[in-house]
Parts: structure tokens; C-alpha cells; sequence
């Protein structure tokens, strides 16, 4: 059947809604969503499975845009196939408290898979999305029971191809067989620089295909419905290899502006408007109009979609008899609850016990706990016998034909690609079915943090095993020594920034980290032996902070982190044998935590009365919250022994004691003395 007078009506419906939004909040992109309108209109209405009454059906295809500054597309559509997202929310746009943002946000608007924004992290998304997806096919489709066989779509634009994200994330894409990914890519020629000539002129399809997609070329995408169905089908066709079609447009479709960079990012002016409705047939009078034939046809389709989702419980009903410890697994998974037991199997820890990096603590977890949690997925960015991110007997996540593992397997070779990895991992979150966690350098996860934001941002739990976390990784010198990396993410919103001390500090950072459902997790890890407190255990870690060593005639409160816990606490032997100096020590693994702590509680372990030092071999910025006087590290790090490269910068019970000295001295007339816990307001937004 091809296409008529009403397909044409539905796509100048999309483009005048797009207008009207972006008019109204005198502000917004209407330049992609009217270029990218007759697209959308064959895609969703012709190939997307969905049910707008349930956006989680879990085997609904996914659709992400990555060129997320044409949102208005995204949310015409959501509107007109009836989600809960109304007129007057479209007329809402980019208003305070409005649920269709100035950018796709996953958690404000129903139907929206992923937050996209910064270009090029959608992109990603869709390929973790994908990879979860075979992951869920491989582990639960069984004979008779197809519970997974959705398709990730993805618009993406020129803007995506030049951030070195997408270079990343197609090339993983490519290597992984991904053949469920149908990429559309809007070749309209501009940015907001103008037109792609002053930057941009490479064969965005040779380079596609040298990374392993399969491509297509639609060169009428303002008209060719037909041409763009068929490339579609095509795409669908081709199961070993992710597919990718090139469709020319005009932004800004019959605007006076259109095909210029004028159309982008700026409203269409009055007469503008009023011209472009006349030329499509739309009263120019009236805004936000949607003709009853529209809702007609697109809300055929999404009853389409709830039937396709009704078969799919019915099948999943009698999958739940034949299979039903699987059956049991999946539902569990989909309600976001963790298995029973699994707490007991993290690994505990004396004092009495071996001195281990926190990089084996951390090996040791995954060791213990990835048969009684079997979503959990892990990975590194190439550096897998750095991070100790693999258990023994794990099978790597591969395309079969490669030989080198299956899509059944729980272990991903990232490659030398930290930043494909983070937003891959924030698609694998959003799929519903997995639980990611990828491992690189502490100061590597800096690469990666664009999509890192986003984890935050979007609310996906996902866990960053970020090892080799200060100078004590030593030889390799500055370049991966990191400095301001925990200040950086310490800032971040929504995500917890762990650095264990021990064992059992390693053991509470994966439990917050896997019980925290709406947020992220970055574990810092050392390369360098730690051994295991006294005063430590999973039941105090968790609180973010807890008091290490106590003395209630304190004259000072050494507050750290990490691997210099130990040293603090070698400190104030030294402080008592040298200067008959009594201290005590506050371990705070997790700001995020502690903060969300009853301040009473906070005041115990930094309390009134006792001048207080932190210690840790970074940044001081962020530590004035938690301490009177800050020892750290504002400059760049040294190459050599680790010993000898914390010597060099007294990071010794030497260095610290001095340090502690010169902090009682200056406080001491200081009456009384607050703790820096104790402040007039605190995180009042």
C-alpha cells in the first residue's frame, strides 16, 4: 500500500506542531524535526512496536534521538501516537517544570528512552541499548518464545558524527555484529556554523562501512516515502551487521529559511510561519492544530502496538510453565528487585587478614557475588588485567561467528573506548534488563565524562570501576596520576563517588552501588596494598562515613579517604610516641553518603571541639566541608615508586603528624570551635 493525502496531512502536522512549540517558547530547533517530519512519520507509523498505554513494555523497540536539540520531533510524535504527553504539554515546551524539555530527558517524559543532549551521546546510548537487547535474546529467548526481538532506531546528525563519541560507539557497533541497530542519519548539510563545508566533509558512509555497517543512501528524504520504507526493510534484513541510512534533507523544510543554518536553532519568525502553514494546508490563524485523521491513523497503530503487547503476555504467561526459573529471573529483573541472599555472599573482612589493592577487593566481589546476580554485566576499556574487572570462567559478550565468546556472555571488551563505554553502559541501564559495570583508570573515567554526567543526570545505575586512583600507582608518572578527578565527580549530582580503605569499605561500595537504582556509582580503587582496619565494617561503611579510630581526648580529627586511612592511623601512633598528641580518625569513603546522613550522626564523626585535617593525595577542593585544614595535593603528581612518590610529597605519619601539629596550634585559641559540619544552611536546593 503506498502512500496518500494522509500520510502527507500527518507529516505537515508534525512539522506545524514543531513550529508552534518552538514559537511559542521563543526558543528551540525547528529546523530538524520539519527536515526529519517524513522520516519519523514511516518509522514510527509503519515499523515501531510500542505501546503508548505501557512505555515499559519491555519488548517494545526502542527509538533514540541523538541530534536531541530536534526534541520537538520526538515529542510531536510521542503526542499524536497517544502517550501521556498532551497539547498543552507541547505548548509548555522548555518551561519550567514542563515535561517536554529543551532536550530529551528519560526521566521527565513518558516514552523518552534515554537523556540525550551533548551530540553523539545518544548515539551511544544505542548501541548499549542494542547490546543489551541480544544480551536479553540470548540469555531468555528459548524455542516457541521470541520474548526479545526489538530493534534500537536511532536519528542522529551531523553534529554526532563529529564528536569523537560516535567514532567510538560505531566502531564497537561494527565489531559486535549488532545487526538490531537501524541508524537514520540526517544529512542536511548544516550546523550552527552554517553549512558542513567550513568543517565537515568527509564520506560519512565509507567510514561507516570501514567500521562494519551496512549502508544505505536515501537521497529524497523530504519525499521519497516509499524510498524510505524500503531502505528500512532492508535494514531489517540485515541481522549480522548494524545498519546505517544516509537520508539527505532540508532543514527547515518550506520555511524562507530552509536548507540554511538560520533554521536551526531559532524560532521561524510570524510571516514565516503564516506562509509555511498556508503551503501546507493549515489555517495560518490557528496553532497547535492536529487534524482528527492524524490521531486516527497513528492511534490505529499504537492499538496495534497494545495488542502486540497483550500477545507478548500470553506468551510470556505459558513461557513462565515451561521455563520457570528463567521466567522467575526475567520478572524479577524488570521489577528492579535484586536476588535474596546476595548481600551475605559481598566478602567481609578482619584486621587480622592480608594487607590487598583495593583493585583485588574489588575483583573479590565480583569473584563472590556474579552467580547470585546474574543481570550484573561487566567490562573494562581494554585494561581488564589492570582493573580486575573479569570472575574466573567468565564468557565474553561476542558475536558468535568471532569464536571469542557469545551474546549470552556477561563480560565486555570495551576496547581503548572510555567514553563509548560510559554511554553504552547508560543504554544497557536503560534497556531494563542488565546491570552494567566497565572498569578503567580513575583519571580515564575523566575521558568518558560526558556520558558519566548523563549516568548521573538520567538516573542510571551504573557502576564505574575506576582503578590505579592517585600517585600510589606510581611509575607511570602525571599522565595518569589523578588529581582533580574526585573533585570533579565529587560535584557531580545524583552519583556516589567511592574510595573503599579496605575490604570491607570495597564490600559497602558495591552494595550502595547495586542497591542505589536511581544512581551511579564511581568506586576509586588502588593499585598499591591496603590492609584491613579494625574499626571497619560493611554495616558502618555504608553510612559514607564512619569514625575509623576513636579517642575522646582527641586534640585533632584526621579525616581521609582510601589508602591514606592506613596512614592517618600510623599517624596518630606517630603523634602520641613523638608528641603525646592524642588523635582520631573519621574514614569518609562516599561524600554523597555521608552527607545524606542525620546530621547528629555526621557530628559524632566530625564533631564540635576537635580541629579537624583532612588527608588524601588529591585535590583539597570540596574537603573545607569536612575539615578546618586540608592536606592534599594541588599540583600535578611525580613518576617513581609509589612509596618513594608519596615521600616525596609527605604523605607519611612524618608529613601528616607536622601537618596535624601546625592545625592544633593555629585552632587552639579558637573558642568554641565548631565543627565544619555545623553550618547555617545546608543543600536547601
Amino acid at each position: 500500500m503506498g502512500y496518500g493525502e494522509t500520510d502527507q496531512l500527518a507529516i505537515n502536522t508534525i512539522r506545524c506542531l514543531a513550529i508552534d512549540a518552538t514559537a511559542k517558547a521563543n526558543s528551540g530547533h525547528p529546523g530538524a524535526p520539519m527536515g526529519m517530519a517524513p522520516v519519523a512519520h514511516v518509522l514510527f507509523n509503519k515499523f515501531m512496536r510500542f505501546n503508548p498505554k505501557n512505555p515499559a513494555w519491555p519488548n517494545r523497540d526502542r527509538f533514540v534521538l541523538s541530534n536531541g536539540h530536534g526534541c520537538m520531533l520526538q515529542y510531536a510524535m510521542l503526542h499524536l501516537f497517544g502517550y501521556e504527553v498532551s497539547l498543552d504539554d507541547l505548548k509548555s515546551f522548555r518551561t519550567v517544570d514542563s515535561i517536554c524539555p529543551g532536550h530529551p530527558e528519560a526521566h521527565d517524559t513518558p516514552g523518552v528512552e534515554v537523556t540525550t543532549g551533548p551530540l553523539g551521546q545518544g548515539f551511544g546510548n544505542t548501541v548499549g541499548l542494542a547490546i543489551a537487547q541480544k544480551h536479553s535474546e540470548a540469555v531468555f529467548n528459548k524455542p516457541g518464545f521470541d520474548l526479545f526481538t526489538n530493534y534500537t532506531y536511532c536519528f542522529f546528525g551531523d553534529g554526532c558524527m563529529m564528536e569523537g563519541i560516535a567514532s567510538e560507539a560505531a566502531s564497537m557497533a561494527g565489531h559486535l555484529q549488532l545487526g538490531n541497530i537501524i541508524a537514520i542519519y540526517d544529512d542536511n548539510h548544516i550546523t550552527i556554523d552554517g553549512d558542513i563545508n567550513c568543517a565537515f566533509t568527509e564520506d560519512v558512509l565509507m567510514r561507516m562501512e570501514a567500521y562494519g555497517w551496512h549502508t544505505q543512501w536515501v537521497k529524497d528524504g523530504d519525499h521519497d516515502l516509499q524510498g524510505i520504507e524500503d531502505a528500512i526493510r532492508k535494514a531489517q534484513e540485515v541481522t549480522d551487521k548494524p545498519s546505517v541510512i544516509k537520508l539527505t534533507t532540508t532543514i527547515g523544510f518550506g520555511s524562507k529559511l530552509q536548507g540554511t543554518h538560520g533554521v536551526h536553532g531559532n524560532p521561524l519568525k510570524a510571516d514565516d510561519i503564516k506562509q509555511v502553514k498556508k503551503k501546507f494546508g493549515f489555517d495560518p490563524e490557528k496553532t497547535f492544530v492536529v487534524p482528527q485523521e492524524v490521531y486516527d491513523m497513528y492511534h490505529k497503530h499504537a492499538a496495534e502496538g497494545a495488542a502486540a503487547e497483550q500477545e507478548w503476555n500470553k506468551m510470556f504467561e505459558k513461557y513462565g510453565k515451561e521455563h520457570k526459573d528463567l521466567s522467575a529471573d526475567l520478572s524479577r529483573r524488570l521489577s528492579g528487585k535484586l536476588p535474596e541472599g546476595w548481600v551475605e555472599k559481598l566478602p567481609t573482612y578482619t584486621s587480622k587478614d592480608p594487607a590487598i589493592a583495593s583493585r583485588k577487593l574489588s575483583e573479590a566481589v565480583l569473584e563472590a557475588i556474579h552467580d547470585v546476580l546474574p543481570e550484573l554485566m561487566s567490562g573494562s576499556a581494554d585494561l581488564t588485567g589492570s582493573n580486575n574487572t573479569i570472575w574466573q570462567g567468565a564468557v565474553d559478550f561476542q558475536p558468535p561467528s568471532t569464536k571469542l565468546g557469545t551474546y549470552a556472555g556477561r563480560y565486555m571488551r570495551y576496547g581503548v573506548r572510555e567514553h563509548a563505554m560510559a554511554a553504552a553502559m547508560n543504554g544497557m541501564a536503560a534497556y531494563g534488563t542488565v546491570l552494567p559495570a566497565g572498569g578503567t583508570f580513575l583519571n580515564f573515567v575523566s575521558y568518558a565524562a560526558g556520558a558519566v554526567r548523563l549516568s548521573a543526570l538520567s538516573h542510571q545505575r551504573v557502576i564505574y570501576v575506576a582503578t590505579h586512583d592517585s600517585i600510589g600507582l606510581g611509575e607511570d608518572g602525571p599522565t595518569h596520576q589523578p588529581i582533580e578527578t574526585l573533585a570533579h565527580f565529587r560535584a557531580l549530582p545524583n552519583m556516589m563517588v567511592w574510595r573503599p580503605a579496605d575490604g570491607n569499605e570495597c564490600s559497602a561500595a558495591y552494595y550502595m552501588a547495586i542497591t542505589s537504582m536511581q544512581t551511579p556509582s564511581i568506586i576509586a580503587l588502588t593499585r598499591q596494598n591496603l590492609p584491613q582496619l579494625e574499626g571497619s565494617t560493611i554495616k558502618n561503611a555504608i553510612k559514607g562515613g564512619y569514625v575509623a579510630l576513636e579517642d575522646k581526648e582527641a586534640q585533632i580529627t584526621l579525616v581521609s579517604t582510601g589508602s591514606e586511612v592506613s596512614i592517618c592511623l600510623e599517624a596518630c601512633k606517630y603523634l602520641k610516641d613523638k608528641h603525646n598528641v592524642k588523635a582520631r580518625v573519621a574514614s569518609l569513603p562516599c561524600f554523597e553518603v555521608f552527607d545524606a546522613q542525620e546530621k547528629e550522626y555526621r557530628l559524632e564523626v566530625i564533631p564540635d571541639g576537635v580541629p579537624s585535617m583532612s588527608v588524601e593525595v588529591m585535590s583539597t577542593m570540596g574537603w573545607e566541608k569536612y575539615s578546618h585544614e586540608q592536606f592534599g595535593l594541588n599540583r600535578f603528581g611525580a613518576s617513581g615508586a609509589y612509596k618513594d612518590v608519596y615521600n616525596k610529597f609527605e604523605f607519611n605519619p612524618e608529613g601528616i603528624s607536622k601537618r596535624a601539629m601546625l592545625t592544633i596550634d593555629f585552632y587552639k585559641d579558637v573558642k568554641p570551635l565548631r565543627s565544619p559540619i555545623n553550618r547555617a544552611f545546608q543543600q536547601m536546593i
